[in-house]
Formats: C-alpha cells, sequence, structure tokens
C-alpha cells in the first residue's frame, strides 16, 4: 500500500468553509420562516358592550341606582342617580366610597383588584356588588342569538 499525498490548496479550503457556512444558513432560514408561529400579539376582544348600564341597591327602602357608563374595553365612570336626600344623610359613606371606586376602575384596575378602604368596606361592598350587576349586562356573550 503507497502512502498518497494531497495537496489542497488554502482557497480551495476558504471556499468549501464559506459554501458549507452558506448552506447551514439558508437551512435555519427556511426552518425559521416556515416553522408555525405563535402569534403573541392576539387582536384584543371587545370586553364590554358600549353603553350606560344601571343596577339598584336597596337602602332605607329606598332604591339607589348605580350608573357605570363603559366603551368597548373599559369602564369609562361610575356614578350614583336620583340619590334620595334621606338616604345621603344616612350613608355619608356613599358618595366617598363610590369616589374611590370609581378613581380605581376607570384607571384601568380589573374589577376583581379593587381595594376598599377599612372604613367604608361595608358601603364599597354593597357599590361593588352593583357594580358588577351592571357589567355583567354590559357582557357582549349575553347578548348574542
Amino acid at each position: 500500500m503507497s502512502t498518497k499525498i494531497i495537496v489542497i490548496q488554502l482557497r480551495e479550503i476558504i471556499y468549501t468553509a464559506i459554501f458549507v457556512g452558506l448552506g447551514i444558513f439558508l437551512i435555519f432560514l427556511l426552518i425559521f420562516m416556515f416553522s408555525p408561529k405563535k402569534n403573541d400579539a392576539t387582536t384584543p376582544t371587545m370586553t364590554y358592550i358600549p353603553g350606560v348600564y344601571t343596577s339598584s341597591m336597596v337602602l332605607e327602602n329606598q332604591a339607589v341606582n348605580v350608573e357605570v357608563r363603559v366603551n368597548e374595553n373599559e369602564i369609562t365612570s361610575v356614578k350614583i342617580v336620583d340619590l334620595h336626600p334621606a338616604v345621603e344623610t344616612l350613608y355619608p359613606l356613599l358618595q366617598p366610597s363610590l369616589e374611590h371606586i370609581s378613581s380605581q376602575l376607570t384607571s384601568n384596575t380589573d374589577v376583581a383588584e379593587v381595594t376598599f378602604n377599612a372604613d367604608h368596606k361595608y358601603t364599597s361592598s354593597l357599590i361593588m356588588d352593583a357594580i358588577k350587576n351592571s357589567l355583567e349586562k354590559a357582557q357582549p356573550d349575553l347578548h348574542t342569538n
């Protein structure tokens, strides 16, 4: 058996390395381009049907209406309408509680994450129940046929 000596020029090695590198790059490029993509940027779905929704709560035999205004994705305002002066006198924490809750909801805080002041916990929970009832009316799945 005779020993064979192969002479390879440096230029041939460089060309081969470049073509192998380009081939590997093209394979990765094809895999990347045709692999299924997970779409992280989902289109926002409509959270609410825009409008004004009310819900009542009874305090001292008087109906107190809580009005919630919503657009497609957020709560724009929460207020008490037609508040009887007797109820306002008997429940002085009603307005401050509502203002505290309203400020949180209009700044895009989730309904489940609203915090109450320790001083008006009972009043705030009554208001939140009325707000949740109003928001249930604004859900789009309730209005589909």
